[in-house]
Formats: C-alpha cells, structure tokens, sequence
C-alpha cells in the first residue's frame, strides 16, 4: 500500500466524521449490529485462521470469541445509557445554573493489533471506538496472515471504508500511519514497541492507550487449596502456549509447600498434555521462528522438572516446568512470552515483596493464592501492578466491568465494556446559566463584594 492510499484513507475518514453521521444513537446501534451479525456468522471461519497461524486448539479460539460476542451484547444493551448526559453538580459561584457532561466522539481512532489474540484485541477497542461515535482504522499484525486477511475481509464486508477501515502490511505500513495525524491512537504489544508509538504520537499531540505487558508474578502461599491453585495457574500459563500479556510470568511459591506444588504441577501437565506434548491436540505453537528461538534459548535445561523439548519445524515449545530459578537467570531479565513456567521460592511476606520490587518493571497483573485474607489484603496494598486475581488467573480480564489496562510500563489507560465508551469519548464540560436572575458579583466596580467572597473561606 503507498503513502498515498494511506493518506487518502486518514483523510476520506476525517471528511465522513465531519458530517456528524456517526454521531447518532441510531447510527451507533446498526453499526454494532452489523458488527454483531458478522462476527457470528464467521466464527468457524475466525477458528480455522487461528489455527492456521497460531495452532490455536478449537476450543481456546472460541473462548477468544465468546469473550468478543459478550462485550458486543453488552455494548448494544447499554449505548444509550452510556450515551446519556450525565447530571453534575453545581457550585454556588455557579448558580443559578445546571450543569452536565457530554460524551462526544473523538474523531478518527488507529487501533494497532497484536498477534497473540488478533481477533479479540482488533474487535474489541473497535467496539469502544463505534459505540462512542468515532470512525476508525484497524492495522492488524502482519504475524498471523490468514486471520489478518479475514478480520480485513470481515470489515471491509461491514463497512464503508470512510467509516471503519483496515489495512494490511508491515511495519511500513504502521509506520506510514503514523506519520498521520489521529485523535487517538490505541495499541497493544510489547513495551519497546510501545515506546515508539508514544514518541510518533507526540509529534501531533495525539492521546494514547498503551496496553502493554511484564513480568506477571504468581504468588502461593503454603495455606492455599493446592491442587486448585496448581491448576489455575498452569491454565492460565499454558493457554495459547503461554503468549498471553498476562499470563503468570513466574511463580513464588512458600518454601513449606515448594515441593508438593512441583510434584502436583508435574502430575498436572503430564495428565492434560501427555508424556509426548507435541501430539496433544490441546496445545498452541510459537507465532514464528525468532520468538521460538528466544524462548526456547531462555530454558535452562539442567532446571526443567518437567517440559523442554521443543521442534523447530513445528515451531512447538512444550509446556515447561523449572525449579530453583533465581532472579539472576537469564528467563527473569524479560517476559517470557511463551509456554515457560519457573518456580522460585519465598519465605514470609516481606521476601516475596522484596523479590517482586527486582522485577524489571510494574506488572500488568499479579495472582494471589491464599486463604488468608491478611496475606491477600498486604500483597493488594503494596505491589503496584495492573490488576489482581485472588485465587484465579486471567478472569479480570474477561470480566468486562472492570478496567483493563497496566501503570507504568505495563501500560497507560484503560478499557472493557463501559470503559471502552470512556476512553474514546471526550467528556465535554456544559453548564447553562439562568438568565431569570443576574448576580451582579461579578461585576466591577467591585467595592466592598470582595468581603462576600471572604466568607466563602469559612
């Protein structure tokens, strides 16, 4: 695509935005129909590509999908309360007088896709970007071909490209887009790539979501239910090979029950997964050869419990267990992002603090395993990260009424469900001033009103 189709494209969305279209309740709703209607009627189309280009097994494609359809039919439910002006307050140098909130549309959106959930991570902001009023461009990633083709088939399908558009290609293209001028820009992907996606947004002011990623810890306390704890995190670990953002990165397990969690998480992953994990039909495979290579080089094999081959020419890592990891190895410098579980160990609560306060960056979430409400309450308080599970992984994230997003590293803004409405709306300040009564404080010569204002210290 040359740089001129792309401007061309910026530019044919600007025109359309500008005639208030999108603007309407009416309009909004059909388009997130329409959204709707696609999606179902391509969903075993959707699962085939994500095999394709991930090994996605059936049933974690449709999990991808269900959590899309649900935030579409919540969206549709609710645009036209979230749509309503919201009463505010009003103070008493104000009055008389009403005052209100406006969600307005921003304008025109770029939502940059990820391979790792390429269908859920290029809906769902666009859910947000429709229901709020905006038009939008979708840059899928270039790693997963055959879905990136459908979700541009699927759009162009639904569409006017005035409206919604997506383009394919490299970074080039990406980087094309970015020489453009947009109302707000939402990515997701790695920190690094982050980075330049906030530097190009500042050349025009441009606002930015950035959902981004880290080193997840997992943390298990020696009162926890082990056997449900051993397997809640492996599920969280092992789907989609472990190329999840926030996927338990490493675990710190209480040195009392160390031991009994390697063996339970080594009887676990050989029950679901086999002595031969290359032959489960259960399991996904690295997007490409060079993120294959990187992880497979961070396993220190003389620490695998369980795990560790791998087969290049299926690009396939198997779920891996490692004990006695330090935060010296070379697998705790950077996130994993692959099917690689180490296992450290702690002591006490101020140890296992200490241990998370070396990790490289804030994490975009954490995992409590605990009964006790006092070790959960400490651990909430103290560690800064994106979001908690207590006794669970991944489910804040399929929980649409609750803000999706990182601090500091991991990421800026947030998102899901009413969020997504939020975050490309912009809250436009409106008060009305009574014209049945004029105030004259205000106005000069002021003479002695300065004491009225006085009072209002008391």
């Amino acid at each position: 695509m040359s740089t001129l189709d792309i401007n061309n494209a910026v530019t044919r969305q600007r025109d359309f935005f500008n005639t208030d279209e999108t603007h309407t309740y009416e309009f909004r709703l059909t388009q997130l129909k329409k959204l709707q209607q696609v999606i179902l009627d391509n969903k075993e189309r959707f699962v085939e590509t994500l095999y394709k280009d991930l090994g996605r097994p059936e049933f974690e494609a449709y999990f991808e999908l269900v959590i899309l359809y649900d935030d579409l039919k919540d969206a549709i439910k609710h645009l036209k309360k979230w749509m309503k002006p919201q009463r505010a307050k009003t103070n008493l140098l104000s009055q008389p007088g009403k005052s209100r909130i406006e969600y307005c549309p921003l304008g025109n959106v770029l939502i940059l896709v990820p391979y790792n959930y390429p269908i859920l991570l290029a809906f769902q902001p666009l859910i947000g970007a429709i229901a709020a009023g905006n038009t939008a461009i979708v840059k899928p990633s270039s790693l997963t071909p055959a879905t990136s083709a459908l979700i541009a088939e699927v759009i162009t399908a639904t569409f006017p490209d005035k409206y919604v558009s997506c383009l394919l290609g490299s970074t080039e293209v990406t980087n094309q887009l970015l020489e453009n001028k947009f109302d707000h820009i939402f990515f997701t992907g790695s920190p690094n790539v982050g980075r330049i996606i906030m530097a190009a947004a500042a050349k025009h002011l441009t606002p930015v979501t950035l959902e981004l990623g880290g080193k997840s810890p997992t943390i298990v306390d020696k009162g926890c239910k082990l056997d449900l704890t051993v397997k809640r995190i492996l599920s969280g670990r092992f789907l989609n090979a472990g190329q999840t953002c926030i996927a338990p990165d490493h675990v710190y397990v209480h040195r009392d029950v160390k031991e009994a969690f390697l063996e339970k998480a080594k009887e676990v992953i050989l029950q679901w997964y086999g002595s031969d994990p290359i032959q489960s039909k259960d399991f996904s495979r690295m997007i490409n050869a060079r993120h294959f290579k990187r992880v497979s080089e961070l396993i220190p094999t003389d620490k695998v419990v369980v795990g560790g081959q791998t087969d290049e020419s299926e690009k396939f890592i198997a779920p891996t267990l490692l004990r006695d990891i330090s935060h010296d190895d070379d697998i705790m410098q950077e996130e994993i992002f692959g099917p690689v579980l180490p296992v450290l160990e702690f002591s006490d609560i101020a140890d296992v603090c200490q241990q998370v306060a070396k990790l490289p960056q804030h994490p975009l979430a954490m995992y409590i395993f605990t009964e006790d409400k006092q070790f959960e309450q400490t651990l909430v308080r103290k560690i800064r990260c994106g979001g908690v599970n207590i006794n669970n992984t991944l489910m804040h994230a399929v929980n649409s009424h609750l803000p999706f997003g990182g601090v500091g590293e991991s990421g800026m803004g947030s998102y899901h469900g009413k969020l997504s409405f939020d975050l490309f709306s912009h809250k436009k300040s409106v008060i009305k001033s009574a014209t049945w009564l004029d105030i004259p404080l205000r106005y000069a010569p002021y003479g002695n009103k300065v004491k009225l204002l006085k009072a209002l210290f008391r």
